[in-house]
This record gives structure tokens, sequence and C-alpha cells, in this order.
């Protein structure tokens, strides 16, 4: 099992560590469903404006041979990160699940 190294990059503002430490816990789930996912790059994005539902978080989880990416945007970061989160879970059960059937064949 590989130990996935997460790398977070703010722009346009400073991410707090209250912010860190939630996109950390919360990316760091995803190496419950592949144990070979390297590396999270992360990019939180705050536009100019203060207007709603525009935060975006984008998500780019490196695996050997493949890397799968995320972006989703919420009224806060939290939300965000979350919606990125669960984005990402699904893409890396599709892999998983196709990834085995090249190896294994189709389940009986």
């Amino acid at each position: 099992m590989i130990s996935m190294k997460i790398y977070i990059q703010s722009l346009s503002f400073r991410a707090n560590d209250r912010l860190i430490d939630f996109a950390e816990d919360k990316i760091s789930k995803l190496s419950q469903y592949s144990g070979q996912v390297v590396d999270a790059q992360v990019i939180l994005k705050a536009p100019k404006s203060a207007a709603g539902d525009d935060k975006t978080c984008e998500i780019k989880l490196a695996i050997p041979g493949n890397d799968l990416f995320a972006s989703k945007q919420g009224n806060s970061f939290e939300e965000a990160i979350l919606k990125s989160v669960e984005a990402l879970k699904q893409q890396l059960l599709t892999w998983k699940e196709k990834d085995l059937k090249a190896n294994y064949g189709q389940p009986w």
C-alpha cells in the first residue's frame, strides 16, 4: 500500500489551518477505496467577487497508469471539497471495478 501525499494550493487567498486540516482529512479517506493513490493535488480557488456558489475545489489523484480529476463548486470551500471528494470516490470505485475485471475477468 502506497502512502498518499496531499498537496494543497490556494489561489487568490490564504487558506487557514482549519480549512487545510478539513481538506486533508476528507481527501485522505479516499485511500480506503484504493491503496494505489500516490498523491492528491488540490487547488482551492476564491473568486474576486463575494457571490455565493463560486468557491472551487479541484483535486487530481495520481494513480500509477491513471489520473483521476474532479472540480466542483460550492457556497463554501468545505462544500466544494466534499463534492469533489464524493465525485472522486465514485471515479475510484469505477476505476477499481474496471481494474479488477481487466486483471481477473468477469465476476461469477
